[in-house]
């Protein structure tokens, strides 16, 4: 039986990738975007079904939940990739400079639109044989990591954009106990410092890379983990392997 696994945010960069990678492995793949324009020609590159989905859209997200139920009756496999670091200065800068629309503006896409996305399309996911939920999520949302003066990270000084993470990472965790008693795994990934458009592709990492990680958690194993912060160990061990960093 295919799979149907849909990523949201996935016209460009990780979620692309993601997308591409999961259609290789023979997965019906459902492309969600928010612009119709970019998600359709994305979709059809790939030869993907594209589905209008913008997370911060509670319309937007039930019409694509209602799309998914009509054409497919499940879903197995959800990857939360959309994700923004904000368009206002107060997002980039010190702590003390930060601003209550420029926290609201990140978190409505990081966190809040995970929680709306996995809570319409949960009945699906539970319709599946053994579904899988990705949290595409950061080591800078680690609170152990950017905390220890020897990583790398110990040099990041903000909060709206690895606040969310840290956030996403407890909604991570949430999910994760809930569904213990069920076949579905949910586990937030790490990609790694990627060169995409949401860093002005200044990462090392490619985009490619950071989907691996993403696929490798959507295709866990039925003895795989849940509930982990889990995938590239770059930063915090000099080396290019996956596995589980601290919460």
């Amino acid at each position: 039986m295919t799979h149907i696994a849909l990523i949201t945010g996935a016209n460009k960069g990780i979620g692309y990738e993601t997308a591409r990678l999961l259609g290789e492995q023979g997965m019906t793949v459902l492309l969600g975007a928010r612009d119709e324009t970019l998600g359709q020609k994305a979709a059809e590159t790939l030869g993907a079904t594209f589905v209008q989905l913008d997370v911060t859209d509670d319309a937007s997200i039930r019409r694509a939940a209602d799309f998914v139920e009509a054409e497919y009756g499940r879903l197995d496999v959800l990857v939360n990739n959309a994700g923004i670091i904000g368009d206002l200065a107060e997002a980039r800068g010190l702590p003390s400079g930060v601003t209550r629309e420029a926290l609201r503006q990140v978190f409505e896409t990081n966190v809040f639109g995970v929680v709306a996305v996995t809570n319409a399309f949960l009945p699906l996911l539970r319709r599946a044989d053994a579904a899988r939920i990705v949290n595409v999520s950061s080591e800078v949302g680690s609170v152990a990591t950017v905390s220890d003066p020897e990583n790398p990270l110990y040099q990041l000084v903000g909060i709206p954009y690895p606040a969310s993470k840290t956030a996403l990472n407890m909604v991570t965790a949430m999910y994760a106990k809930e569904l213990t008693d069920t076949p579905i795994k949910v586990n937030a990934a790490n990609p790694g410092y990627c060169a995409t458009d949401l860093n002005g592709h200044a990462g090392f990492r490619t985009p490619e890379q950071g989907a691996s990680v993403s696929v490798a958690l959507a295709t866990l194993p039925e003895d795989g983990p849940s509930g982990q912060l889990w995938g590239s160990l770059t930063l915090a061990g000099g080396t290019d392997t996956n596995g589980a960093l601290p919460w």
